[in-house]
């Protein structure tokens, strides 16, 4: 059984609200444009419950003239009994430290929409600091995204200073895909990310 979380961020002066769902049902996450009550959905899918907490926490304390919701799930399909938005973006991290972090994501890919694809999915890959005990090798998750047609960022979410650079990045895409950004699309930053390890998305 899954026990997602919803962290929330008001714009500035608000105050920060948690709720929490069980999963009941399955339900096939579909994209759309965000209703103005839920600004910037994103959903981070991973096994790695602290890790996942932590960025969600670090992307939380980022400036975002939107207001931004950070959805935590260990795996998908998502409680289909709850009042939620379409979601803007989906990221599925993998830790190359657990077997099971991937199988994990390879499942959940399941249950996401096709349409997600053009730009509205990632993998973020931690763990590779330390490639030498690793139980995963780096090039099967590159390997998926390529499949999958989806950008891949490399972190390793136990360092504070490493967390807080994707956490930039993260809002910066949340806040492309969810058309935030004018003349950028999400196809536009699938393209931009798919060139480059280490895109400069401050200037997009």
């Amino acid at each position: 059984m899954c026990f997602p979380g919803l962290l929330v961020r008001p714009p500035e002066g608000g105050s920060r609200e948690v709720r929490s769902a069980v999963r009941t049902g399955p339900e096939r996450l579909q994209p759309g444009p965000s209703p103005r009550a839920w600004r910037s959905p994103l959903s981070l899918v991973g096994t790695e419950d602290a890790l996942l907490q932590q960025l969600a926490d670090s992307m939380l304390k980022e400036d975002c003239a939107s207001e931004l919701k950070v959805h935590l799930a260990r795996s998908l399909p998502l409680p289909s009994n709850v009042n939620r938005p379409r979601i803007d973006l989906i990221v599925f991290v993998v830790n190359l430290h657990s077997k099971y972090s991937l199988r994990n994501v390879e499942e959940s890919l399941h249950h996401v929409d096709t349409t997600f694809f053009l730009g509205k999915v990632g993998f973020l890959i931690t763990g590779a600091g330390r490639e030498g005990h690793c139980s995963i090798h780096r090039n099967t998750v590159v390997r998926l995204a390529r499949t999958y047609r989806s950008p891949l960022l490399f972190c390793d979410l136990e360092v504070e200073g490493f967390r807080a650079t994707v956490a930039q990045r993260l809002v910066r895409m949340l806040q492309i895909c969810a058309g935030h950004v004018p003349g950028v699309s999400a196809l536009n930053l699938l393209s931009l990310l798919r060139s480059s390890e280490n895109p400069a998305l401050e200037d997009v």
